[in-house]
């Protein structure tokens, strides 16, 4: 039998704030606050989503809306992260890079600044409490304004070395391109942060290829399209920028028609670096263990590729030297270890 995925050490690198919340805390807080859920958030959990046109995005950054509702006073930010740290050690991740736009909850926490410091505590408090590593990346809104993202970028500059090590770009690539935000990158690239734009899920290989040359993305979020153009997915090899691939999220969404068309195994072959991730667990029903298992079961990735994923998200992440080193060696020691009769992956 195959080793067990859950041993193996690993690092999450695309996870969104909201979208790790547990489902059954959405039940909880809904029902304590008095937030009717629609039936796509509770009796037909996970939802059927389709977001490659405007109405399916739409629907989808509603459910996410409200999902986000529920987020009312600080203990829930401490629960929401604390949990997640929980998931992710039960999972074998000991190093989570989670994803914030705190002006999405800048009304309810007293603005920008405190929001940011609400959630840095949360995630401090969350990985002592765990023993997971947690570090924040600062995303602004593809469909908001590049002044707001000047701002974000300025912010979570004030962040570096303090918990915040990556700035981000999400939401609907189609609504805005990525060269648009270039002076907010440049604010957190001087700042030392890491550029970890979204691209390359909604919108083509361009997608990917603007955030490259305009944004010095060093991470891609999914970049997944990148495998229409051979000759890009050849620059992101030789230029080793790893793209933060979600395979379950990409289904969920209609990006890809089945997991089989996720081209993971294609990127992984050409030397691309990969980092699976998550993205949505509470929309997509599945965490960081599933897309390991995806790669196993769907893409045929034996253990020895299964170990050269995990230590590639290791390399891509931001976690010390010394975690780094560690988990690598936890990798080794998981390799080297005698397949274990009856265990499952």
């Amino acid at each position: 039998m195959p080793r067990p995925i859950d041993t193996l050490p690993k690092a999450h690198l695309h996870l969104h704030f909201t979208g790790s919340m547990r489902h059954s805390t959405l039940i909880e807080l809904a029902r304590e606050q008095g937030v009717h859920l629609p039936d796509a958030l509770e009796e037909d959990w996970p939802p059927t989503l389709r977001a490659t046109d405007e109405r399916g995005w739409f629907r989808f950054q509603r459910l996410y809306d409200i999902a986000r509702s529920v987020l009312r006073r600080p203990d829930d930010v401490y629960r929401l992260l604390r949990e997640a740290a929980q998931d992710e050690r039960a999972e074998g991740s000991a190093w989570l890079e989670i994803q914030v736009d705190p002006s999405g909850y800048a009304h309810r926490f007293g603005g920008l600044t405190a929001t940011l410091d609400l959630v840095l505590d949360a995630a401090r408090s969350a990985a002592l409490a765990e023993g997971v590593g947690i570090a924040v990346v600062v995303a602004a809104n593809r469909t908001r304004h590049p002044l707001d993202a000047k701002t974000l970028a300025r912010l979570a500059t004030q962040y570096a070395g303090e918990g915040v090590v990556g700035f981000g770009l999400s939401n609907d690539e189609r609504k805005a391109r990525a060269r648009d935000f270039d002076g907010a990158f440049r604010i957190a690239k001087r700042a030392g942060l890491l550029a970890v734009p979204h691209g390359g899920e909604l919108a083509g290989a361009v997608s990917v290829a603007e955030c490259v040359d305009d944004l010095g993305a060093d991470r891609v979020g999914h970049g997944i399209r990148a495998a229409e153009s051979p000759r890009l997915l050849d620059r992101l090899a030789d230029r080793q920028i790893t793209c933060e691939v979600c395979p379950a999220s990409n289904v969920g969404l209609g990006v890809a028609e089945r997991a089989e068309d996720v081209p993971l195994r294609r990127m992984f072959d050409a030397g691309v670096p990969i980092a699976l991730g998550a993205d949505d667990p509470l929309l997509f029903g599945s965490r960081l263990l599933r897309q390991y298992e995806l790669a196993r079961d769907v893409y045929g990735f034996r253990d020895a590729e299964l170990a050269e994923l995990a230590r590639q998200s290791i390399r891509s992440s931001t976690a010390p030297e010394h975690v780094a080193k560690d988990l690598l060696k936890g990798i080794d020691a998981w390799l080297a270890a005698d397949e274990e009769p009856g265990s499952a992956g």
